[in-house]
């Protein structure tokens, strides 16, 4: 047995971690560049994007040999340090080299987000480093450091209280707003936790959990070149493998679902629930599908209870399906079986009212087998296109 509590601090939260936010120039206002350190080593796993076109980050982690530990990390918005070539790699090691100069950390490891194609600005980046102090505790300056297009910065913390007394901590902050589409994690993570999990069992269980929450939200269907979830672990509390694993799904689960929410001019989070699939597999294909669908995206955000766009988009999948089993609902709402598909006034007016909600669910029973997988999207508005036409400006 064990309970979950929400506590205040994102990162900070966990005994020994520090983090804060300053500016850089990197941006024309703001916070721009962060960290994250911990005053122990700590065991460290990361997922990456699954773009072939990893940015420099990305390949400079991959430098370091396998099981290495760490107790730092700087992450920088406006600049992806992406497609830069071994210049960009080269960038990096030029700036951690300054920060271990600076202060005493081990095998540091930088992330980056923003635009692709440009050289990080380093003159800038040493010159921030140089204010970090490493005693602050700023989960929300950090979270506020990273963000892009984001409206409001994410971060999060539990506390989890064994049975016998003992506990651990667990806190998260992330970024991501646009070129999000379920193929990893298409955002930036950074999880921190005290929970003496053992290094065989974290990349794991990050994996999984990522496959239900990050790895099952979709904005726009772009993937980025720098997607990244990392945690790092000083293992000086106690550990409950149950626990944990639900606790970090509530972290990730929470943190995904806020992306959607900022997605870049959205105004509604759905969750598309498939079941009765002939596997979990073609569950999972259908689901994402439609999370990814343009003209789902636009009759939600239009709110029109098209049931044809769902339905056309499962027939499109490739997977197994067939029209006289499948039964569609908004919510609980019934729009469409073969016995009940015409769309009537009553129905429509029904569909409407639940459409104008923040949140709600299509579910979609295939009436095959017992597959069952659920993704979540938003609706894609005019936003959506003014935010992404001018984004380097």
């Amino acid at each position: 047995m064990f309970n979950i509590f929400p506590i205040d601090g994102g990162v900070c939260a966990v005994d020994g971690f520090f983090a804060d936010g300053v500016k850089a120039g990197l941006k024309p206002d703001g916070l721009d560049i962060g960290f994250i350190y911990s005053d122990s080593l700590c065991e460290v796993e990361a997922l990456f994007t699954t773009n072939k076109f990893q940015a420099s980050p990305l390949k400079h982690y991959q430098h370091y040999e396998s099981g290495f530990k760490s107790n730092f990390i700087l992450i920088n918005s406006k600049n992806a340090n992406a497609m830069t070539g071994e210049n960009g790699v080269d960038d990096i090691d030029e700036i951690l080299d300054i920060a271990k100069d600076k202060f005493n950390i081990t095998n540091p490891i930088m992330s980056s987000t923003g635009v692709i194609g440009v050289r990080l600005p380093k003159e800038k980046i040493i010159n921030a480093i140089k204010k970090f102090d490493l005693n602050s505790k700023n989960s929300t300056n950090c979270a506020k450091a990273i963000m892009t297009t984001d409206s409001f910065h994410k971060e999060i913390a539990l506390e989890v209280q064994l049975s016998d007394n003992k506990k651990f901590r667990i806190g998260a902050i992330a970024k991501g707003a646009g070129m999000i589409n379920p193929a990893m994690a298409t955002m930036l993570c950074f999880i921190t936790t005290d929970a003496n999990i053992p290094k065989n069992e974290i990349k794991k269980v990050l994996s999984e959990v990522n496959n239900i929450t990050f790895n099952a939200v979709s904005v726009d269907g772009d993937t980025s070149t720098n997607d990244t979830i990392m945690l790092f672990s000083n293992q000086k509390a106690s550990y409950n493998k149950d626990a944990f694993r639900e606790a970090l799904k509530i972290v990730m689960q929470k943190l995904s679902l806020k992306l959607l929410r900022d997605g870049e001019g959205s105004n509604k989070v759905v969750a598309f629930e498939v079941k009765g699939a002939k596997n979990n597999s073609e569950a999972e294909i259908i689901s994402k599908a439609l999370s990814n669908s343009l003209l789902v995206k636009t009759a939600l955000f239009g709110e029109d209870p098209n049931w044809g766009r769902i339905a056309s988009t499962i027939g499109a999948s490739g997977c197994e399906c067939d029209e006289e089993k499948l039964i569609i609902k908004y919510n609980d709402l019934v729009i469409y079986s073969i016995k009940d598909s015409i769309l009537d006034k009553e129905k429509e007016k029904k569909a409407f009212k639940i459409m104008k909600a923040d949140e709600f669910k299509i579910s979609c029973n295939l009436g095959i087998g017992r597959g069952k997988f659920t993704s979540y999207g938003c609706d894609l508005s005019y936003d959506y296109v003014k935010i992404n036409a001018d984004y380097r400006t």
